[in-house]
């Protein structure tokens, strides 16, 4: 029997072990084996479905989330971290880019950018310190990229008055009779004053007077005062029969480019432009209205000179010898005809285009007798009647423009944040040469916000942060030229922009006054709206209020005069540009002259720099709204609703012209047209309500862990919206570009033909009727109408 010492656990004998059935060792490897088979069949299955989706040019997110791949774990490129950025909330985001900008940083920079002559191509020092200060600030991934560009240097210059007078003496009288001679009866310095409180002003390597792509070349004739130089202009002193071939024009800045100016003259047989500053132009702060001059008080000084470019901008901008591909070395160089002036122009000042203005008194009509256009010039209380000329036979302008032609290089600074998203990215850029030693105002109160933007985000960077999406950070050379840094560096890639950009955010003069002003393409209405009220403004009359509660909510259409113009018109991305600018009572601009300088802006422009911190809040901002949110902040809806203001804007427009006649023909005219946008309007409303709902359903997330699968299929859903919000600008590019000037590929937004800084909507159209050419109106109806309906299809949601 069993006791306190039998063991617990007992061996007992049994049979051996014999196998189940025959053959089992067999049984079992085969078993094995097919199994093995079965599950390497299984995975290359999965890897068919789910292979890297991105790189397919034909991939289409929303049936890949509804196939069997939804359902398989671990078999998606979804960063880790989708919907939000890792390492920091977005909030804390946005705290940093707000608290980040400083008043006396900005200042800082604003100081070194303006402490001596940065002309494009000039300026490689600057560049390398722009690099540095972004790799201290954090942005370790930024390198300077060149291109060999096409560009002009002042040699020499001359102006002057001449007289000619009948001189006779006793001993040449039986010879030769009565002697004609010239004499200078005004020669201008064209040279600004040296001032005592403005240091730059009197620097020994300050930039002389001169226009860039201006054509040498030494000219003698009559001149005639021709208003602003526009197409208008010319056409009625061609309607008043002034004789303008062979004479040289007196053209007042403003209303059109400048570049455009010299371009109709030349096209109308004159030999040379002179272009002045008139202080009509400058709202209430003028000297005859009690204000004293710069830099004793705010209104204009005398001898400040306009410089900047002549190319013809709104034609070809970037490097005149490269159009369309970037100027590397080794590129083909073809002429510039095309896209620069061949006959010479010269910038002045009013004080020197007095004597010019007065030598005409008397002699042909007065300006007052043409439109409300050619009215309000400001130097009457000067002894100036405006007259138009031309100059008797006997009083002549001798111009003299010397210029060097170079090849030379230039330097784009550019810096880079990779994202989790790499092919959503958001470009920031501001353009860093200038005419001048100083540029406060044009670019560098850009330069100065966009290094505390810069700073904010390398803060962010610090704290852990990487963004969701892919941010581009640019600091453009030879902008003041004609664009050009901005324009070879997306023309050399231009694939992978098209492929990638979501948007690009210019600032060029930043903070020149207190007003903000904007530009923007209609799909980023709505970020822009919602952005500038999270602002603090600078001058609150009452206390919180926002820069969007002070703003006039005027967003501008996208025309072209800075670095927005290739993103936008020729590569379709869409483009904003935004900054405090100046008004009628604000202290007047020196634009372009040696007193756009540090000791104007810290004295009338922004003395305390806090509009320059303001608009790098605004601008960190805006960029992280595009950066973070993972259904990206645009509305098509407002793009449907620009379109439909912009054809009818150009119905009336037809109307005026009377290109074609009676209402029912018109609107037969348009009928393709007026369609097309009904139904983008339709597709436009259904995404942005299904964006919304995707983006509902992220934020409510009510979906459980265990239906991983779920959380799979409103990834590719909320991509499938993205990628139609991230290309729907590039549906309204036509690649063979706008009659004239193949080089503008956008059919809604381009320069106006012959204003080169002001927008025009439907340009095609527009100048079919501007030129009275039925046929091409009707041509361009049908060119946007198909780009708009394929806009709408491309939108429309799948069945």
């Amino acid at each position: 029997m069993a006791d306190e010492q039998t063991p617990l656990i007992a061996r007992v004998q049994t049979r051996p072990a014999r196998e189940r059935y025959p053959h089992q060792t067999l049984r079992f490897i085969c078993t094995l084996i097919l199994s093995s088979g079965l599950f390497l069949g299984l995975a290359a299955v999965i890897f068919v479905l789910n292979f890297d989706p991105g790189s397919n040019d034909n991939y289409e997110p929303e049936k890949t989330a509804a196939g069997w791949s939804a359902y398989i774990p671990f078999a998606h490129n979804i960063p880790a971290s989708w919907p939000q950025s890792s390492g920091i909330e977005y909030s804390d985001l946005q705290a940093i880019l707000t608290t980040t900008p400083d008043a006396d940083k900005a200042r800082e920079w604003s100081q070194y950018y303006t402490s001596g002559p940065h002309l494009a191509g000039k300026n490689l020092s600057q560049a390398i310190w722009t690099k540095e200060k972004w790799q201290e600030f954090g942005i370790a991934n930024s390198l300077i990229v060149d291109y060999d560009i096409y560009a002009n240097y002042p040699k020499g210059h001359r102006l002057a008055l001449l007289e000619k007078s009948n001189n006779s003496s006793h001993q040449d009288a039986s010879d030769d009779g009565d002697k004609e001679t010239w004499n200078i009866a005004f020669e201008a310095s064209l040279e600004e004053d040296v001032l005592k409180e403005d240091s730059t002003s009197g620097l020994a390597d300050r930039i002389p007077t001169f226009h860039g792509y201006s054509a040498s070349g030494n000219v003698t004739a009559q001149y005639v005062f021709v208003n602003y130089g526009s197409y208008k202009d010319f056409e009625e002193l061609v309607a008043a029969k002034v004789h303008l071939e062979g004479k040289i024009a007196l053209a007042k800045y403003g209303g059109v480019f400048r570049g455009l100016k010299v371009k109709r003259a030349q096209e109308l047989g004159m030999v040379g432009v002179v272009m002045y500053s008139d202080p009509g132009d400058d709202g209430e702060i003028t000297e005859v209205n009690g204000h004293a001059t710069y830099p004793e008080g705010p209104a204009r000084q005398p001898s400040s000179v306009q410089r900047g470019s002549c190319q013809f901008l709104s034609f070809a901008p970037g490097d005149p010898t490269t159009p369309g591909y970037p100027s590397k070395p080794g590129s083909p160089r073809l002429p510039v005809d095309h896209a620069i002036p061949s006959i010479p122009s010269l910038p002045i000042s009013y004080v020197e285009a007095l004597p010019l203005l007065k030598a005409l008194n008397g002699h042909g009509p007065k300006a007052s007798s043409f439109n409300k256009y050619w009215q309000g010039g400001g130097l009457g209380y000067k002894g100036v009647e405006y007259n138009i000329g031309p100059s008797p036979e006997g009083l002549v302008l001798n111009l003299v423009n010397e210029q060097e032609y170079v090849i030379t290089p230039m330097w784009n600074v550019i810096g880079i944040i990779n994202g989790t998203i790499p092919d959503e990215v958001v470009v920031l850029g501001n353009h860093r040469d200038a005419w001048i030693a100083g540029g406060a105002g044009d670019p560098n109160s850009g330069s100065a916000a966009f290094n505390e933007v810069i700073r904010g985000f390398g803060s962010a960077l610090q704290a852990g942060w990487k963004p969701l999406r892919t941010v581009v950070f640019a600091s453009w050379d030879g902008e003041e030229y004609g664009l050009l840094g901005s324009t070879e560096w997306v023309e050399e890639y231009i694939p992978w922009l098209s492929a990638s950009t979501i948007a690009y955010l210019n600032v060029d003069g930043g903070s020149i006054g207190s007003n903000f002003k904007s530009a923007a393409a209609p799909l980023l209405n709505k970020v822009l709206i919602d952005t500038v009220h999270l602002v603090q403004s600078p001058n609150q009359t009452i206390p919180g209020q926002t820069v969007g509660d002070v703003w006039d909510k005027q967003i501008n259409t996208m025309g072209s005069g800075s670095d927005f113009t290739a993103f936008q018109d020729f590569a379709g991305i869409p483009s904003l540009d935004v900054g405090f600018t100046t008004n009628s009572k604000s202290a007047v601009y020196h634009y372009h002259s040696n007193y756009d300088s540090f000791d104007w802006m810290e004295k009338f422009g922004d003395t305390g720099f806090q509009y320059h911190a303001t608009i790098a809040q605004v601008w960190g901002l805006l960029a992280a709204n595009l950066i973070e949110t993972p259904v990206i902040q645009f509305n098509a809806s407002d793009y449907g609703k620009g379109l439909k203001r912009y054809v009818e804007s150009v119905k009336e427009k037809a109307r005026k012209a009377e290109i074609v006649s009676g209402e029912e023909v018109q609107e037969a005219l348009f009928r393709p047209l007026d369609q097309a946008i009904s139904h983008l309007q339709i597709a436009s409303k259904l995404h942005d309500n299904l964006a919304a709902f995707y983006l509902q359903k992220l934020y409510d997330n009510d979906i459980p862990w265990w239906k991983w699968w779920e959380k799979v299929k409103l990834f590719y859903a909320i991509r499938s919206i993205n990628t139609k919000y991230k290309l729907l600008e590039r549906q309204f590019l036509y690649a063979e570009g706008l009659d004239g000037r193949p080089w503008f590929k956008h059919v809604v937004f381009a320069p106006g033909r012959w204003t080169g800084y002001a927008g025009a909507t439907f340009p095609g159209i527009v100048e079919a009727i501007e030129d009275n050419d039925k046929l091409a109106a009707q041509r361009w109806v049908a060119i946007i109408a198909g780009l708009v309906e394929g806009a709408a299809e491309f939108l429309t949601p799948d069945a």
